[in-house]
């Protein structure tokens, strides 16, 4: 919460010192239709499908339950990757300029929680396929479908307020 209060307090009444504009002279925003938009329908078709698992988990349809796990941690994947991607060919760095401290502090930290929520995913997978889970007792798996949506909410917020309205707010 933190880290979006360092943004919206820079970015709603920027310094002088910055140029008194938002995003700071010198700092392109990234563009919200690329990878972005790309990590969001990515984050929105994983949160589908670890609901649809978890549906299917409580019906005992063992084979789609496979499929929902796998088809999940490939879209996490390859979220963990786009942000890669894109913190490597992005046009500034973190010490350039308050917008990019922010940024990758916000996005990084989301990051984080990314790495996180696949690994307890893939955990859950892997106590499914031992067998530690029943129709009637899967609390594990209940909070690993919780924290992952979580971090798709976190991320909406993200997009919609740094990609999106971050780079487009003048003053």
């Amino acid at each position: 919460m933190g880290f979006f209060w360092a943004f919206f307090h820079s970015s709603l009444s920027p310094e002088i010192d910055i140029g008194a504009t938002w995003p700071p002279f010198n700092i392109d925003a990234p563009e919200p239709w690329g990878i972005p938009l790309f990590n969001t329908i990515i984050l929105l078709l994983s949160g589908a499908s670890i609901t649809y698992t978890h549906h299917q988990f409580i019906l005992g349809q063992r084979t789609l339950i496979h499929e929902g796990f796998i088809f999940t941690i490939f879209c996490a994947v390859n979220f963990l990757w786009a942000q890669v991607v894109e913190f490597i060919y992005a046009p500034f760095s973190i010490s350039d300029s308050v917008f990019a401290s922010a940024f990758f502090m916000l996005s990084g930290f989301h990051g984080a929680h990314v790495i996180v929520g696949t690994l307890f995913i893939i955990v859950c997978y892997i106590r499914f396929i031992k067998n530690h889970f029943l129709r009637d007792h899967h609390v594990g798996f209940e909070a690993a479908v919780w924290y992952w949506h979580f971090v798709d909410v976190v991320w909406l917020f993200l997009f919609i307020f740094v990609y999106y309205w971050g780079g487009d707010v003048t003053i």
